[in-house]
């Protein structure tokens, strides 16, 4: 489904992105762990079309669509949510979920006026698709309040609820578990389980949270100074001695732990 290859970004003197390469398999659940500053989210942001690489290529789906921006990369169904929601917060979940399919009729004033059966129609499916997808996230109860007032893990929710509304190909998801209740956590994983088993979903996830990686991947992509140090199954990468070294530090002469240099 997405191929990565020797991918490159630098800011400045630092290379937040060095030689990255990697595939995720149509129909899987892939990790990408690695501690703080390891070029995840600019990997991420690479990919999904807010960054340009300085080297490298994306292939998704049979096609490159290296550097190609974000609207674009939304029309072959390949979406991104953040690890802190960018909701309309003033909006309500409903709406939020209601603004996501593209071409709407109703964007244009023209249709508004002299198409407006055409636009009622098309709204009236929208909104019908939008209230099927509060019901499967459990999201109903909130479809009327403002999305600034959901709690941490139902933004979260309502993120992937947005990816629903195009029935996206690619997902992926900037730490879906961060700043979350066990709880609802729980429900999330849940949900990204469903959609990839009945629905076809295909997600590649940053999370640092192993329990929740354990749980769901299939397969897990290891990044450290910008690179990827391994891959492998959730209990092989977790072994690996050159991953606990990336999480852990090395040890010094006083068999001391110390920790390497974040960027």
């Amino acid at each position: 489904m997405l191929t990565i290859q020797n991918m490159h970004k630098a800011f400045g003197g630092i290379r937040a992105v060095n030689d990255a390469s990697f595939a995720v398999a149509e129909g899987s659940i892939t990790g990408l762990i690695g501690p703080n500053g390891a070029g995840k989210t600019t990997l991420f942001n690479l990919v999904a079309g807010a960054l340009r690489p300085d080297a490298g290529r994306v292939t998704f789906d049979g096609a490159d669509i290296t550097g190609e921006p974000a609207h674009r990369l939304f029309h072959k169904n390949l979406l991104r949510t953040f690890q802190i929601p960018h909701e309309f917060d003033t909006m309500t979940a409903q709406d939020n979920l209601m603004m996501v399919p593209g071409d709407q009729a109703g964007e244009r004033l023209f249709n508004t006026w002299f198409r407006w059966r055409r636009v009622e129609r098309q709204e009236a499916r929208v909104r019908e698709r939008a209230e099927q997808v509060l019901e499967f996230l459990g999201l109903s109860h909130v479809a009327d309040s403002r999305a600034g007032n959901l709690s941490g893990g139902q933004k979260k929710l309502l993120e992937i609820g947005r990816t629903m509304m195009v029935d996206a190909k690619l997902v992926l998801l900037d730490e879906v578990g961060a700043g979350v209740n066990r709880t609802l956590l729980g429900e999330i994983a849940g949900k990204i389980e469903q959609l990839n088993k009945e629905h076809g979903y295909t997600f590649c996830l940053i999370e640092h949270d192993m329990d929740l990686i354990n749980r769901l991947c299939d397969r897990v992509v290891v990044m450290a100074e910008g690179t990827v140090l391994t891959t492998g199954s959730a209990a092989e990468v977790q072994a690996d001695e050159r991953v606990i070294e990336a999480y852990l530090g090395r040890s010094d002469t006083s068999g001391r732990r110390r920790r390497p240099p974040r960027r």
